[in-house]
C-alpha cells in the first residue's frame, strides 16, 4: 500500500470512529426527550455523503451503545435496526435533484421513526416469547412514541440536505 493510500485510510478510520461518536454523544444529549434525537438524520447524512461505508460509523455506534449501558436484552435489536435504516437509505437514488431531496430525505427519516416499534417488534417477540397478538399489542402500546420520534425525525430529517452538502465539501478538501 503506498503513501498516499495509508493516510487516506487513516483519515477515514479516524473519520469513521468520530462520526460513530457524535451518534452516541446526541443520543445520550438527547435522551431527556422521549424518541426525540438527531441519530436516524445522522445516519442518513453519512449514508447519503459516504454510500455504503456508512455502516462503519453506525456499527461503532451501536457496538459504544453496548458498551456503554451494556450488551442486554435492549441491544440485539441495534444489531439490525440501524443496518435497515442505511439500506433503506441507499434506496435512494445517489444523484436525486436537491429539490426533490428536500422532501425524499425528511419524509424517510419520519417513516423510519414511524416503523422503528414494528422493526423492533421481531427482536421482542423471540427474546421475550410473544406470540402474535400480544405483538401487536405491544406495537400499539409504542405507537405514540413511534409517532413522537417520527415527528422528531422529520425535524432533524430538514437538516439532512444542507449537512450532506457540506458534510461532502468538507470531505473532498481533506481528501
Amino acid at each position: 500500500m503506498n503513501k498516499t493510500k495509508t493516510h487516506a485510510a487513516i483519515l477515514d478510520m479516524a473519520l469513521f470512529a468520530m462520526l460513530g461518536a457524535v451518534l452516541f454523544v446526541l443520543k445520550i444529549v438527547f435522551e431527556p426527550l422521549p424518541n426525540i434525537h438527531p441519530v436516524c438524520a445522522l445516519i442518513m447524512t453519512y449514508t447519503v455523503v459516504f454510500r455504503r461505508r456508512a455502516f462503519i460509523p453506525v456499527a461503532v455506534f451501536v457496538l459504544v451503545s453496548g458498551v456503554f449501558y451494556g450488551f442486554d436484552i435492549w441491544w440485539i435489536p441495534q444489531l439490525y435496526l440501524w443496518f435497515i435504516y442505511v439500506l433503506l437509505t441507499l434506496t435512494v437514488p445517489k444523484n436525486i435533484s436537491k429539490k426533490t431531496a428536500e422532501i425524499v430525505y425528511p419524509l424517510l427519516c419520519a417513516l423510519f421513526g414511524l416503523i422503528y416499534g414494528i422493526l423492533y417488534a421481531p427482536g421482542q417477540a423471540l427474546l421475550f416469547g410473544y406470540d402474535f397478538t400480544k405483538t401487536i399489542r405491544w406495537i400499539e402500546a409504542g405507537l405514540p412514541f413511534d409517532a413522537l420520534h417520527a415527528a422528531g425525525n422529520f425535524g432533524f430529517g430538514l437538516l439532512i440536505l444542507p449537512l450532506s452538502e457540506l458534510m461532502k465539501k468538507l470531505y473532498a478538501k481533506i481528501k
